[in-house]
């Protein structure tokens, strides 16, 4: 299975050649154009992420000290900045290299080998799922905003796992309570719409957002 890179970047030009230059090499490769939309594809577990600092909103050394105590993959900034104040900055932020534009996709091509043969025992990391600002950590059972934990019991946690790993589908609360608690359960399903306010209540006062809707008639989903 061919390793997988997350390229980063608000150019998008330049991210479709990288990708096409990556793909010749033998590697999948995921785009996007925002940090936003890197979260979202966080939850791919690339191999190796490269990343852009200049870009609009959530910055790449912002992005990068966001996600490096959840994700353990290699981290290559891309950037026009040479200083060495820069590059200090980089790397404290978590990045692992620092690769200066313009610069040739044969050193690039070298330089991305070396950190994923450096990195093979790092393999098979976390599993995190990112959303608008939001890092949930499947393997480690956290949700971080901003750097911040935000505590869930052990059931909100298993409902909020299980939207966000089906977040396109829509869930009445009998179909998630058999989920979690199982079909043989002697409970009541009606604990999922309790379950869910706290949840929503703990996302509102740490992020000003709820995650989770409410498509009527329907159940739930996890806001797309």
């Amino acid at each position: 299975m061919p390793y997988s890179i997350l390229i980063v970047d608000d150019e998008e030009m330049l991210t479709e050649l990288l990708s096409d230059f990556l793909q010749d090499c033998g590697y999948a490769t995921h785009v996007a154009n925002s940090s936003d939309r890197a979260l979202e594809l966080l939850q791919k577990r690339p191999d190796l992420i490269l990343l852009d600092i200049n870009m609009p909103g959530t910055n790449g050394l912002e992005f990068c000290k966001m996600i490096r105590n959840h994700v353990s993959c290699p981290v290559l900034f891309l950037t026009a900045r040479v200083t060495e104040t820069d590059k200090i900055i980089g790397l404290q932020s978590g990045g692992d290299d620092y690769i200066t534009k313009p610069f040739s996709f044969q050193e690039l091509a070298a330089r991305i080998g070396a950190h994923l043969r450096r990195n093979e025992r790092s393999r098979g990391g976390s599993n995190v799922v990112g959303c608008q600002g939001l890092l949930v950590d499947l393997s480690r059972r956290k949700v971080v905003w901003k750097e911040q934990e935000i505590p869930f019991s052990r059931r909100e946690f298993d409902i909020i796992e299980f939207l966000i790993s089906n977040r396109n589908q829509i869930f009445d609360k009998e179909r998630i309570y058999e989920a979690i608690w199982g079909y043989d359960a002697a409970g009541d399903s009606n604990v999922i719409k309790e379950h869910i306010r706290k949840i929503r209540a703990k996302f509102m006062v740490a992020t000003g957002s709820e995650y989770i809707e409410t498509v009527w008639g329907m159940g739930y989903r996890w806001k797309r």
